[in-house]
């Protein structure tokens, strides 16, 4: 289908862009980016032999036969601009996705406000362990093939699908893993009701043959079964569910241990590497869709427990001055307490919370549970909000959260450059203690430049 086209990506250095970039540059196209700014990620696909340039070009346009470009370029960049002055054929991201599944046998898709990287990882990592050799996208590094992509085959395509801007309803899933639905990305939806509109949508999306796998846990997802012609799979902890966990364990990692039944049989036990009891749920979905298509147990079980999470959820970076530091995406107050379950499964003296708020819409919409979930730090810096995408009309400060955490008598502080974090780290950190910077922006480089300083 694309086999020696020409196809411009606008935005190629995104984490999505970069796998269609490689997808494309496997199945024969001549691939051609442009992006803001130079990146790891666009420097790994120069080396692969795709063309880059920074800034806006509207010339690379002209010799494009297709031209692809994500949500976040607005229609009057020059690029998108100039596929109207040579009446180019052209897709938004996620349209370009759906179209690129169907060159897939089955497409297994991770969907849910949370955990949708870390239980995408798990899946790939057991259809790599089975020798089956997939196609990867994940929205993360995966550490087991030290990318976000793995190019495979054509008869398995796993892909982390988001729900953002409805994205997900381009797909073509053959089957689907819903973690949980959550109130998120209130600057589209608006509201609860709206999200869960936009997943029945996807779920009816599924084919009979499909296998729809839910987690019986969340209450969100009570009705899907409603709205879907597949197969129903659950699974869950404290609710009656098709796989179940039980006996759970924890060691002096974090790392938990369980046995999973399936209608009440014992199948086996597993051993998580990696931290936190949410991870139980992300492990179970993981199980309940491989079995459909590995029926050997042992192997889905040793991809499980030789997966180690992917970059930037709770990952341990090091120490500075025998402090301790992680980094974790979390970006909203749901996966902000997962992640304090998390640091508290590790022995420290103190906690530090270095948080950078995620977009202006979502800090004005939690500002309360952002500032209650953040109190459970012994000491909290918040960071500039990233942006993203936004601009302040939120009638929303940094300031503001900090006094909201200063009700709770908590040792806050604002800092607006990420040098002066640094300095401040540097100046107060006590060996022993726990050092964490939280956010899906750019505030791991803070974690990052206090490891360097070693």
């Amino acid at each position: 289908m694309f086999n020696k086209k020409t196809i411009h990506l606008i935005g190629i250095g995104g984490i999505s862009m970069s796998s269609i970039a490689l997808m494309l540059k496997n199945m024969n196209a001549k691939v051609t980016g442009s992006d803001i700014q130079e990146s790891d990620i666009t420097n790994n696909l120069i080396k692969e032999g795709i063309t880059i340039e920074y800034g806006h070009h509207p010339e690379m346009i002209e010799n494009a036969d297709i031209v692809v470009y994500t949500a976040a370029i607005h229609e009057t960049d020059s690029e998108r601009i100039a596929i109207n002055k040579y009446n180019k054929t052209s897709y938004e991201r996620a349209e370009f996705l759906g179209l690129l599944m169907k060159e897939f046998k089955n497409s297994l898709c991770v969907s849910g406000t949370h955990g949708k990287s870390t239980t995408t990882g798990m899946l790939a990592n057991i259809f790599l362990t089975a020798n089956l050799n997939p196609t990867i996208q994940v929205g993360a590094i995966l550490p087991e093939i030290n990318s976000n992509t793995h190019i495979g085959n054509h008869n398995y395509f796993i892909m982390e699908a988001c729900e953002y801007v409805d994205s997900f309803l381009h797909f073509h899933p053959t089957s689907a893993i819903i973690t949980n639905i959550d109130n998120d990305h209130l600057d589209y939806f608006k509201n609860l009701d709206n999200i869960k509109k936009s997943f029945h949508k996807y779920v009816g999306l599924l084919p009979e043959d499909g296998y729809l796998v839910k987690n019986n846990d969340d209450k969100n997802s009570n009705n899907l079964e409603k709205y879907t012609k597949a197969h129903v799979i659950t699974y869950g902890i404290n609710n009656f569910a098709d796989y179940e966990a039980k006996n759970i364990t924890c060691n002096n990692l974090g790392h938990y241990s369980f046995d999973i039944y399936h209608n009440y049989k014992y199948v086996t036990r597993i051993n998580l590497n990696i931290n936190g009891k949410h991870n139980i749920y992300n492990a179970l979905s993981a199980f309940a869709l491989s079995q459909n298509y590995i029926k050997d147990y042992s192997l889905i079980k040793k991809g499980l427990e030789e997966y180690h999470g992917v970059g930037r959820r709770f990952e341990y970076l090091g120490k500075f001055n025998d402090a301790l530091i992680y980094d974790d995406y979390a970006h909203h107050p749901s996966e902000i307490k997962t992640t304090i379950e998390s640091v508290k499964s590790v022995k420290h003296n103190e906690s530090w919370a270095i948080f950078q708020s995620h977009t202006y819409s979502r800090t004005k919409e939690h500002l309360d549970s952002f500032a209650n979930i953040l109190s459970e730090f012994d000491h909290i810096i918040i960071a500039t909000i990233y942006p993203a995408r936004e601009i302040n009309t939120f009638n929303i400060s940094e300031d503001m959260l900090v006094e909201k955490i200063k009700e709770k008598n908590k040792n806050v502080i604002y800092i607006n450059d990420f040098d002066k974090i640094v300095n401040y780290i540097k100046n107060n950190v006590k060996p022993n203690d726990l050092v964490i910077t939280i956010g899906a922006g750019p505030i791991n480089k803070v974690s990052k430049k206090l490891i360097s300083l070693n």
